[in-house]
């Protein structure tokens, strides 16, 4: 059996874990319904790769001290370099670039129907939990 997943499938499931990435930092718990631990369990997030691409010697060296720790306050430093990084505006850009490469490509793919991926699309486009 051979199966062949589509680039712009993985890519919608990317964004999907991206969102993920972007809502465990910057969401709002009470209408996300869960409070990010991201962070503090040093995991590889959009974020902190996006981060270490953008950060100055003496940012990264905040980001090493405080990633990974269980400490509110490192958390909250880790929070604000993100912020210094104008992280969220990367996001929602990087979003909205996506949301119109995929739809291009799903409207180029001809073995279902566009509307059944457009519309999982646009559920998922600017969520926020």
């Amino acid at each position: 059996l051979s199966l062949s997943i589509p680039v712009w499938l993985i890519s919608i499931h990317l964004c999907f874990v991206f969102q993920d990435d972007y809502l465990d930092c910057f969401g709002d718990p009470s209408v996300t319904g869960k409070v990010g631990t991201d962070i503090e369990d040093n995991k590889c997030s959009w974020l902190v790769v996006q981060a270490l691409a953008k950060v100055t010697p003496e940012q990264r060296q905040i980001l090493q001290e405080n990633y990974a720790r269980q400490d509110s306050a490192c958390v909250s430093k880790v929070k604000s370099l993100f912020t210094d990084l104008n992280l969220k505006q990367t996001f929602l850009d990087f979003e909205d670039e996506t949301f119109i490469k995929l739809k291009e490509l799903i409207n180029q793919q001809h073995a279902l129907p566009d509307e059944i991926f457009t519309s999982f699309l646009e559920k998922i486009f600017k969520r926020n939990k």
